[in-house]
């Protein structure tokens, strides 16, 4: 701990780390009426940073190969050590953070706490949320087990609804007439790069505009 606190005071004797911490974070004032429903976006950014995390050390295994992508998942889970735990927190906290982006959007909701100057933080957070079903969708893919490959058939088989466009988004989204090699390529670009880089993004305007309007204060 003594070799931690060294470091951390060299770190902040030259970027003053503790007076960013205490302006926005420790000594940050808060709403007295702010109850613990307010905490399901830091939740969510919590989760989020969790997923990020655990992916990291399962991309180390991950192969993005429909011959091993299943028995490269298999291999994290039964001969990594703490590889199955990892390997759940990933896969479950995809839907924890799904349900708590839900449960921040019906809090706004509830509050109407949308409304001006606020608008566009629920033009963000709406966003957010389709932003993070993708995610969890293009997840869903990459095991490459029997399940994912019907899920991403039938998920990727929505958009053909679409006037006109239906049938060029499918093949688009499968990269192909149907599902293969180049569909688990392009799911695990989307899941692995984009969409967090995106995701990233959108979080980062969401919170200054927070910074700017202030926590709201529901009655």
């Amino acid at each position: 701990m003594l070799v931690l606190r060294k470091i951390y005071d060299f770190f902040d004797s030259r970027y003053h780390v503790t007076p960013a911490l205490e302006v926005n974070v420790t000594k940050k004032l808060v709403p007295r009426t702010l109850g613990w429903a307010g905490c399901f976006g830091g939740l969510a950014l919590f989760t989020f940073l969790t997923q990020v995390f655990t992916g990291a050390l399962l991309l180390m295994f991950y192969k993005p190969d429909p011959a091993r992508a299943w028995d490269s998942v298999m291999f994290v889970k039964s001969n990594v050590s703490m590889g199955w735990l990892v390997q759940r927190i990933h896969a479950v906290g995809a839907n924890v953070m799904i349900l708590l982006v839900l449960l921040h959007m019906a809090r706004v909701a509830y509050y109407r706490i949308f409304k001006p100057p606020r608008e566009l933080h629920w033009v963000s957070g709406v966003v957010l949320f389709f932003l993070t079903t993708a995610l969890a969708f293009t997840g869903y893919l990459l095991p490459w087990t029997q399940l994912s490959f019907w899920g991403a058939k039938i998920g990727t088989e929505i958009p053909r609804a679409v006037p006109g466009f239906g049938p060029m988004l499918v093949e688009w989204a499968r990269r192909g007439k149907t599902l293969g090699p180049e569909t688990l390529g392009f799911f695990f670009s989307l899941h692995v790069w984009v969409l967090p880089a995106i995701i990233s993004g959108f979080m980062a305007m969401h919170f200054v505009m927070i910074r700017r309007t202030g926590i709201s204060k529901p009655l």
